[in-house]
């Protein structure tokens, strides 16, 4: 399992008696620290949702977070005091950013304030009393399939709670209370607080659950594969026995998983061995379509997503979405109108015919996997990729081969080196020369650069009308889509 508590210098300062919380029905004051996170904030407009008072503060707060808070009227206080917390809240909601020694988390342990972390309080809170959760866990594609599941069962006329860390573009945000049983949730395995350093996921009371893939990911908080593969051993372990467990069956690691639960599993995919499955994919200019097998009879879909990678999240949905009651029908109109997710092939703007689009991949497979659907959906265009290794992970120098293999189907590569932070090991760091190298040794040409500034001029010059440039990167990328837009829109 990830990292123990009793294995940091620091764990007298994580290991303390904390306060039970009361009912949820008791809790009408809520303080967030880390308010302006994306789960964090989501969180946030639950409590909102559900009459509490809401507040909470954070550090360098900025849109689109802080916006959509000010909308909800949702105070933030912008840097952290000891004296946001007097009079004490009913509830205080530790971020996992926060370390022993952060200033509102320190008073909160000393003065003993009741305290969860943000999945311990979203379960208490909001997976009780009556709810169904419905979890989507898995390295790559849970946003997307989330975001398609919440999407299914209100097409089918259902009324789902949910949670998801990507906003909806179909206009329905990234959470809400909901009135129906069913809560979605998607499950992150990263650590939970300072305090628990357990995967979210195990927080959150699966009944139905979803994993789209096992591949070795957050090596800053787990060993080895064999101790991520845990991880998601123990969460399909928490599956009730009525319960249902869909696994992709394309992915030899995930669907071994079926040894580590009394639920009943449905394998899927796009093997023919699946329980169910999608054939006859066809590529066209505005998405794909394919023959979804589901529950023993079949119906032609069109999913407007481009890549292999969305027919099978679309398919997992689809499992699940069956389960909670939608038709076949139903599932395949409600694809078929799914608008995706932003920050997942995210079209941005089409300054001087240069198509530029906006992806939150970061690990090497979904950088491959991105790079693949946006060559099927654009092959007569010329592909500039724009990628950042920012994550704690794709920082990390055992990921460099995986990346210099990951830009084959690319026309031209450029790569921002990675951040560098106060605590690296400089010789576990990742070098961008040594990926750009695989890169050119594979056929692509690559360039690196130090910074957004360095990047940005050879960026413009190097892209044409009719290119396509996919920027990829889970962080703001310092602001280079809008200014690469702009540039791009500027004569030139």
């Amino acid at each position: 399992m990830p990292v123990s508590i009793d294995d940091l210098s620091d764990a007298p300062l994580r290991q303390f008696d904390r306060p039970p919380a009361p009912s949820p029905d008791a809790i009408e004051d809520v303080y967030l620290i880390g308010i302006c996170g994306t789960g964090m904030g989501a969180l946030a407009g639950l409590f909102k949702q559900a009459g509490d008072t809401v507040r909470g503060a954070d550090d360098g707060v900025y849109p689109p977070m802080s916006t959509h808070l000010a909308e909800q009227d949702i105070p933030v206080l912008e840097g952290y005091d000891p004296a946001h917390l007097d009079p004490a809240p009913d509830l205080t909601v530790v971020g996992n950013a926060c370390t022993p020694t952060h200033p509102e988390a320190e008073y909160a342990r000393e003065e003993q304030l009741v305290q969860q972390s943000f999945p311990e309080a979203l379960a208490h809170c909001f997976l009780s009393q009556g709810r169904r959760p419905l979890v989507v866990a898995g390295t790559h594609g849970k946003t997307t399939t989330t975001g398609l599941l919440i999407h299914l069962l209100q097409h089918a006329g259902l009324d789902p709670g949910y949670l998801v860390g990507g906003v909806q573009q179909n206009g329905n945000g990234s959470y809400a209370l909901g009135t129906d049983v069913p809560f979605v949730i998607e499950g992150d395995e990263y650590d939970s607080a300072y305090f628990d350093k357990r995967p979210k996921f195990l927080h959150y009371r699966p009944h139905h659950a979803i994993i789209t893939s096992l591949e070795f990911d957050h090596a800053d908080i787990f060993t080895d594969e064999a101790d991520y593969r845990g991880a998601f051993e123990q969460f399909a372990d928490l599956l009730p026995p009525d319960g249902l467990l869909a696994l992709c069956g394309d992915h030899a690691p995930v669907r071994a998983l079926a040894a580590h639960t009394d639920a009943s599993v449905q394998t899927y995919g796009l093997d023919a061995d699946n329980d169910a499955r999608a054939t006859s994919l066809t590529a066209t200019s505005d998405g794909q379509t394919f023959t979804l097998h589901l529950g023993g009879s079949s119906i032609e879909v069109r999913l407007p997503m481009h890549g292999r990678h969305n027919v099978q999240n679309a398919v997992a949905a689809s499992c699940l979405a069956h389960r909670e009651g939608a038709s076949r029908s139903q599932i395949a109109e409600g694809l078929a109108t799914f608008k995706g997710m932003k920050r997942r092939q995210e079209v941005r703007g089409c300054p001087n015919d240069v198509l530029v689009l906006d992806d939150f991949a970061h690990h090497p497979t979904a950088v491959e996997a991105t790079i693949q659907a946006v060559r099927a959906a654009h092959p007569d265009r010329r592909l500039v990729t724009v990628f950042e290794p920012r994550s704690n992970s794709s920082r990390r120098k055992l990921f460099e081969t995986a990346y210099g293999e990951a830009f084959d189907n690319a026309d031209t590569a450029f790569l921002k080196a990675p951040p560098v932070r106060h605590n690296d090991d400089a010789d576990a760091v990742l070098d961008p020369d040594v990926v750009v190298q695989t890169i050119e040794d594979r056929g692509t040409p690559a360039q690196t650069f130090e910074s957004v500034d360095d990047m940005l001029p050879a960026l413009v010059e190097t892209l044409r009308p009719g290119d396509v440039a996919l920027l990829m990167s889970n962080g703001s990328f310092n602001g280079l889509h809008e200014r690469l837009l702009s540039a791009l829109a500027s004569p030139r």
